[in-house]
């Protein structure tokens, strides 16, 4: 009967969750402003007998299952896989997550984990620290770029096939406690032991921002955390401190993140009470964010860059500044991802995202693509790539339902789904063929970069004293070729001399582009790869040409 009462409970609570309003366990950066009166809230319906006899059910079986089966039984898994049942009947967001699935996920969007502080990759079984994070618990002691870390409290981790989560858990941990790290450094016998008290380590949502042109600002932002209008703001001061009067704000492959970040960037741009985006669900009545006019950035030329990756925050962000006509949007139509999730937490930290709204922009398009039964949801990307849309404007045609008109200029924008941009650059797949891919999926130029970067940091940086120099003088040469070409053969990527010749400006490009992130971090390295970004060349000639 104990067993029964907790199962009532646990099925029961996310039902009364639902229908109370506002949002639960999202951070209020910005109070909610309506669009208009709110209707009252109709009284809680009562459960139905249906209801009842459903819930029954569910008891009846769960208590069937765990008293009678054949074989002992995991009674969480039961109700875990119960509710994950329930959850895919609904739509492709709702979803349920273990309490370390959760933890996992907050880390990025409340823009810090506790730990050790460093940037790192795996290279041949051993963690190579990239970079130690700027005055952070590692670089305090003396830590360095390029240093491996062997060994962690007298355990090895290196060269014994020691999984990354098991490798993490390890130097993961509270605030205040410390971990003993053996260090293996170039050019020094031995190993270096290294006493590291680990603190709060914060993550970065912009990853970069330069003068991109004289007069013109580039801003990457990778996802929407709590930390991340605080970051815009600190990048665009310094970029119009440099002569920024215009602004390519870049959200490619941007997958979202939290709404009120997506607010709080759209407000930099838009002017007093314009709306940004308003939520509206079958049981959520319509309610939306206004612009406070207090933006950073309300003139000047922008423009956002968006691809078929750029999802939900992204989408918000986008979708307002082209209704408001405030920017220009370069790229591919974003993903469509258009669906509030309230979150619904669990006694043992685990929680349901469920659905209870849809995102409109301020002309009143869905952003939400279709889905159901009858849509293959998950191979979408794919099938726009088979229909033509990525690589051919002409074949994206919409009906005159989906014509919408922005808020000033009166232009015509499009619904369906996702925000379709007002300058289309097409993906370009001739760039690429099978060596390519193979060589990509092994890591080869990753692994070659940190090789060949780790043999020769000090000589590069004495060629080069500063990023400029290296970005205008330095050429991937035969000595870094051959390097590649051995870490392909290693990893048994067949060898093909005419696709090898067909791509090797790219992968000269991003060798390059690796070892300036590696010295000079990640300003440097989108500096450099951006060559191969035609999203971002195209945008530059909009700058400068407006065409």
């Amino acid at each position: 009967m104990r067993r029964i009462n907790i199962l009532i409970a646990t099925l029961i609570v996310p039902f009364m969750l639902m229908a109370q309003p506002g949002r639960i366990g999202q951070p209020q950066m910005q109070p909610q402003i309506p669009i208009q009166r709110q209707p009252q809230m109709q009284p809680q319906r009562q459960p139905s007998a249906t209801m009842d006899d459903q819930m029954q059910k569910l008891l009846v079986a769960e208590a069937a299952i765990s008293n009678l089966y054949v074989e002992d039984v995991d009674e969480n898994k039961l109700v875990e896989s119960a509710i994950k049942g329930m959850l895919e009947e609904l739509d492709p967001h709702s979803t349920y997550l273990t309490a370390e699935e959760n933890d996992k996920s907050n880390e990025t969007l409340l823009g810090s984990f506790e730990g050790i502080g460093v940037q790192f990759n795996m290279m041949e079984d051993t963690l190579f620290i990239v970079q130690p994070i700027p005055d952070g618990p590692s670089e305090k002691v003396g830590i360095m770029a390029g240093d491996r870390i062997v060994t962690v409290n007298d355990t090895a981790i290196a060269g014994v096939k020691m999984s990354q989560e098991s490798i993490m858990k390890r130097l993961r941990g509270p605030k205040g406690t410390k971990v003993k790290l053996g260090i293996n450094r170039r050019g020094v016998d031995g190993l270096i032991y290294f006493m590291v008290t680990r603190d709060k380590i914060p993550v970065n949502t912009v990853d970069a921002s330069y003068i991109i042109r004289p007069g013109i600002g580039y801003i990457k932002v990778s996802s929407f955390g709590a930390t991340t209008v605080d970051e815009f703001e600190e990048k665009l001061t310094d970029l119009r401190a440099k002569g920024a009067r215009s602004l390519i704000l870049d959200l490619q492959g941007n997958g979202g993140g939290l709404l009120m970040s997506a607010v709080g960037i759209a407000n930099e741009f838009l002017g007093r009470d314009q709306m940004v985006v308003y939520t509206e669900g079958n049981r959520s009545p319509r309610s939306g964010y206004l612009a406070d006019g207090r933006g950073h950035f309300r003139e000047g030329n922008l423009v956002v860059l968006i691809d078929e990756y750029s999802a939900s925050a992204s989408e918000i962000v986008s979708g307002a500044v082209q209704d408001w006509d405030r920017a220009t949007i370069i790229g591919r139509r974003s993903f469509g991802k258009g669906l509030v999730q309230r979150p619904i937490e669990f006694h043992d930290g685990s929680l349901i995202r469920l659905t209870i709204a849809k995102y409109y922009t301020p002309a009143g398009r869905c952003i939400q693509k279709p889905y159901g039964k009858d849509v293959d949801y998950g191979e979408d990307i794919v099938e726009r790539l088979h229909h033509g849309e990525l690589t051919n404007p002409d074949s994206i045609h919409f009906p005159d339902s989906l014509k919408y008109s922005t808020m000033i200029r009166h232009r015509t924008v499009y619904g369906g789904g996702g925000i379709m941009p007002d300058v289309f650059v097409p993906l370009d797949t001739t760039r690429t063929n099978q060596y390519y891919r193979n060589a990509t999926a092994k890591n080869v130029v990753l692994n070659t970069s940190l090789q060949y970067t780790e043999r020769n940091r000090r000589s590069i940086q004495r060629r080069f004293r500063t990023f400029d120099e290296f970005r205008d003088n330095y050429e991937v040469g035969p000595d870094v070729l051959r390097l590649f070409l051995d870490k392909a053969k290693t990893e048994q990527v067949e060898y093909d001399e005419a696709q090898y010749q067909e791509c090797l400006p790219i992968f000269k490009t991003q060798i390059k582009a690796t070892v300036a992130r590696l010295i000079w971090g990640m300003d440097a390295y989108y500096q450099v790869i951006q060559e191969l970004d035609e999203t971002v060349q195209r945008a530059v000639v909009y700058m400068e040409t407006g065409q």
